[in-house]
């Protein structure tokens, strides 16, 4: 009896172990009692995430100093709940600042995204609206078809001359987007796949044909990027500013802001200001635009114009021009017709589209195509700015429409009368009543 006594103990004493190591081991359950289930994934972000099978890489070029991670990793985890091979890890973007640099990697960090060789990235605000949207851009997979318009001087979208887009647009080719020659001397109008023109600041006069088939192109609800630089007003493209219902202001914007920021040529016009539009919503980075044109818009037209770009209040544009080698001695002179800013000089037109197959038209007109070039791409967020551009034409800003999921009981509807007669119960009846209270315990005490 003694011997199976101290069986008993042994096996008590194994079981207390077992219980101790299973207590200390970390174990992870989650449950979410918020109304509509706030805690967790939309419906709709989970729908994205069953479009990827296979594992999804997200690398986060973020500081570890600040809070940044902790709130990234606690918005990833709700994915990972729901996708068990989605991987996240951190690099610190101050230990290597030339890879960062090359990744377009600027201000307050950004998310990559990687999926079977093609990558998103997702910068602040890091939110689940915008992790789904670059989620499902991925699992699209098709190719987007990006022509460059060519022939007349234009910037090359494969280019490796300082003044091409080359270096940015090997970075979308990443993203699913496809840069294409586009010469109207070899084909009669715009091939019929094609996702998005690109007039990048041409240097010559457009053919009559040219200029025809992109007007064409526009009436059949085409989207085009139109980046035009100053004196680039008489090139013959008059019929396409007509039937956007834009025009570009003569002269060069000259800006004074840029010598806050230790930039000395005042035809450098830098922005970290920018109009309310979907393009520029909590976009923070600076952004420099060398030799800008400013735009003005016409009325009386069936676009929704809205300018996201403008210069600062000590802007204008110079008829005159500007030697950097001497001391500059740049004036504003209103007698000349010179205009004195803030100016826009970047549009985005929108508006119900002509052709049955797509719902919206989009547009954007921009005075300056040196801030992509490959010269400049690389300054402040330029690279990020040219991104999101892209983005707003082809229609991938917002592909992942999530519903307002805000708790039911944050708004509490009291009537007039409710609200005086809840102000008299806690400002009068209340006091009087543990006045009462304390008064009827004083005198019990008392009586005893």
């Amino acid at each position: 009896m003694r011997r199976f006594d101290r069986w008993l103990v042994v096996l008590g004493l194994f079981v207390a172990a077992g219980c101790l190591g299973f207590l200390s081991s970390r174990h992870v359950w989650t449950a979410d009692w918020t109304r509509g289930a706030r805690a967790s994934l939309a419906p709709e972000s989970v729908a994205v995430l069953a479009k990827l099978p296979g594992e999804v890489q997200v690398v986060g070029y973020l500081s570890p100093t600040g809070p940044l991670r902790e709130q990234t990793a606690a918005v990833i985890e709700r994915y990972s709940r729901a996708k068990h091979d989605l991987v996240l890890s951190f690099v610190d973007p101050d230990k290597d600042p030339a890879a960062s640099r090359q990744l377009g990697i600027a201000g307050d960090g950004a998310l990559l995204i990687r999926y079977k060789g093609r990558e998103e990235r997702v910068e602040s605000p890091i939110n689940e609206r915008n992790l789904s949207n670059a989620l499902e851009r991925l699992a699209r997979g098709a190719d987007r078809i990006v022509a460059f318009v060519t022939g007349d001087g234009e910037r090359q979208g494969d280019g490796i001359a300082n003044a091409d887009l080359g270096v940015f647009m090997r970075q979308m080719e990443r993203r699913g987007l496809r840069a294409v020659p586009l010469n109207f001397s070899q084909t009669q109008g715009v091939p019929e796949h094609t996702d998005l023109v690109v007039l990048a600041s041409p240097t010559s006069a457009l053919p009559a044909p040219a200029v025809a088939a992109l007007v064409d192109y526009i009436h059949g609800g085409g989207n085009l990027l139109w980046l035009t630089e100053p004196g680039n007003d008489d090139l013959g493209t008059g019929a396409l500013a007509d039937v956007l219902g834009v025009r570009v202001l003569p002269g060069v914007l000259v800006d004074g802001q840029g010598s806050t920021l230790n930039v000395k040529d005042p035809r450098i016009v830098v922005e970290a200001e920018y109009p309310f539009h979907a393009i520029t919503r909590a976009f923070r980075d600076t952004t420099l635009f060398p030799q800008v044109s400013a735009l003005a818009q016409v009325s009386d037209h069936d676009w929704a114009v809205v300018p996201f770009l403008r210069s600062g209040a000590r802007s204008w544009t110079a008829f005159g021009g500007i030697d950097n080698a001497s001391p500059s001695t740049i004036a504003f002179h209103p007698e000349a017709g010179e205009l004195k800013g803030p100016l826009d000089f970047g549009f985005a037109l929108n508006r119900l589209s002509p052709s049955p197959d797509k719902s919206e038209q989009r547009a954007v007109v921009i005075g300056d195509g040196d801030f992509l070039s490959n010269t400049y791409v690389g300054n402040g967020g330029n690279r990020a700015l040219g991104e999101r551009l892209f983005n707003w034409l082809l229609g991938d800003d917002v592909l992942v429409d999530l519903p307002a999921r805000g708790a039911p009981d944050r708004v509490i509807n009291v009537s007039q009368d409710g609200l005086t007669a809840l102000t008299f119960g806690f400002l009068v009846a209340l006091p009087v009543l543990l006045l009462a209270a304390g008064g009827f315990i004083a005198w019990r005490r008392r009586r005893r």
